[in-house]
């Protein structure tokens, strides 16, 4: 139990991984850099609020402007350095050319038309639970995960640039928690798999990825396929096997999946850590994944093999990010990080090797309480 305090400590300040390899699978979006955009939430408990900048040529940022949600941010309880202690908070659905957040602090979703740089808000949804801290999109299908209390997703198509409920669709999560939660008692993220046949859900305080069923009209089984893992399952994404890449924050490891028709998952390799405190963060990009740590400050790159196993390229592939922690990409050719703790956003090139050079900071306007980052 004292190492797992111990951990504890580390974990506020988690920061993710994300895999890859030259010969692997990458995310669908990689390679789109249509928009030349890129989004920050600042997550403000007391009006939460996008952060448009606009993103040039080579990478570097200029801010334009600040958009309400509409909404109220949130902290989970305990939580230093990531606030929602998620992955996928701000998400684009490219459906109707969307951008979704969440609000934590008023349980709602705000739902954003994009126009390059510039945002409109058409709709704030309720979350449909309590402390929304993840978005799944999948085509015109959606679910927003809810992390207080009971804990619970709820589904919503996208038609006309608005959210549109899905009756019947909430599934609980049967966490037990609080509102707002124990940032280690919370779920990590949702998604759906490349298929859009299942949608995934990580639970920290139960140690389990749960593998709900998409039927008809979009909506889940019952019930979830609970799958037993351990290490404080985190981030994930899907390589271009379909395959599971997924996290652990405990001891900082990566690791592969195959997600069966039945829900069931099972181990493509053996887990690989990185070297570093708390691997949480992932995300893919020029056949690497790359993961920020939190606790150490800086990024690792990691490369999914043909075979599904996993090899740690750079422990410390990018440093001296305070606090490091959601990440996104742009056109494979560049990085930003956020860090909560300075609130800013680090910008770094990708080499053909997948190297990072840092070559920009940006101050986020009031991004104290920053968490979650969209490129367009």
């Amino acid at each position: 139990m004292k190492s797992l305090i111990r951990l504890l400590g580390v974990l506020v300040s988690v920061a993710a991984a994300v895999i890859g390899g030259s010969s692997i699978p990458v995310l669908a979006s990689e390679g789109d850099d249509a928009g030349h955009a890129l989004f920050v939430q600042t997550n403000n408990p007391s009006g939460n609020a996008i952060a448009a900048y606009h993103r040039s040529s080579d990478g570097t940022l200029a801010y334009q402007a600040s958009y309400s949600t509409g909404g109220l941010g949130g902290r989970e309880a305990g939580a230093a350095a990531d606030p929602l202690a998620s992955q996928g908070s701000l998400v684009l659905a490219r459906e109707g050319g969307l951008l979704l957040a969440v609000n934590a602090g008023s349980n709602t979703v705000s739902v954003f038309q994009v126009r390059g740089d510039r945002l409109r808000l058409n709709q704030v949804v309720w979350s449909g639970g309590q402390f929304p801290t993840g978005i799944a999109v999948h085509d015109d299908l959606v679910y927003v995960m809810d992390a207080g209390g009971q804990g619970s997703v709820s589904g919503y198509a996208i038609k006309g640039g608005r959210l549109q409920a899905i009756a019947n669709s909430t599934r609980s999560l049967g966490l037990g928690g609080a509102n707002p939660p124990f940032f280690l008692s919370a779920p990590a993220e949702v998604g759906f798999t490349p298929d859009g046949a299942h949608l995934v859900v990580t639970t920290k305080t139960h140690n389990t990825v749960d593998v709900f069923t998409v039927g008809d009209e979009g909506r889940l089984s019952a019930q979830p396929v609970s799958n037993a893992v351990s290490g404080v399952p985190f981030a994930f994404l899907f390589d271009r096997a379909g395959r599971l890449v997924l996290n652990y924050a405990g001891p900082s490891s990566l690791q592969t999946f195959v997600i069966a028709a039945n829900g069931t998952i099972t181990p493509a390799g053996a887990a690989v850590s990185d070297g570093q405190p708390a691997l949480c963060w992932e995300i893919a990009a020029r056949g690497f994944v790359y993961g920020g740590n939190a606790g150490g400050n800086d990024i690792s790159q990691l490369r999914v093999n043909p075979d599904g196993s996993i090899t740690l390229v750079n422990a410390i592939a990018a440093s001296g990010i305070p606090g490091a922690i959601d990440m996104a990409q742009a056109g494979g050719r560049f990085l930003y990080a956020e860090s909560e703790v300075s609130s800013s956003v680090h910008a770094f090139s990708i080499g053909s090797d997948g190297s990072l050079t840092a070559i920009q900071t940006v101050t986020v306007p009031d991004g104290s309480s920053l968490e979650g980052i969209a490129t367009a």
